[in-house]
């Protein structure tokens, strides 16, 4: 087992309840510290309480297991809002919400998220422009055949 499957499996043990998920796990390497970067969110969001509660008992583990040998930094943080969307869970958290989506061939579509579920999801397409006659179109989209998916911003 590797050391980023290993943090999974401990970040597993104290995310049981199944109000957080993990989105991703980095574990770079430097010359001077390595750096663990845990990305977590849940569905309501989560607080940077709650990450540095996560943070300070993933910590311990870590230190308690000897997981990493050598100096490290660690990093537990939500993915932000610009961060591209990952799992069936964080799209169903973002319906409702204009996406930027770009498939593996290349096309790019923007809508608004209009359902989800654990093999794809639907977005009704945003036109360029509104002529009279034209209806938006709902486009459901594979998640094997994305490249990315991003929420956009609006204000």
């Amino acid at each position: 087992m590797n050391v980023k499957e290993k943090i999974v499996e401990l970040l597993s043990t104290l995310l049981e309840d199944d109000k957080f998920f993990i989105v991703e796990v980095q574990v770079s390497a430097s010359k001077v510290r390595q750096k663990v970067t845990v990305l977590i969110d849940s569905d309501a969001g989560i607080s940077i309480d709650e990450c540095a509660e996560i943070s300070w008992k993933l910590g311990e583990m870590l230190e308690t297991q000897e997981v990493l040998p050598d100096a490290y930094t660690l990093e537990v943080s939500s993915p932000g809002v610009d961060y591209p969307l990952a799992m069936p869970r964080q799209f169903r958290k973002n319906i409702g919400r204009t996406l930027k989506v770009i498939a593996k061939d290349g096309v790019e579509k923007k809508g608004k998220l209009i359902s989800a579920d654990e093999e794809g999801f639907v977005i009704l397409e945003e036109l360029k422009k509104k002529k009279k006659d034209q209806v938006p179109a709902e486009l459901p989209f594979a998640y094997t055949d994305i490249a990315k998916a991003q929420v956009q911003i609006t204000f």
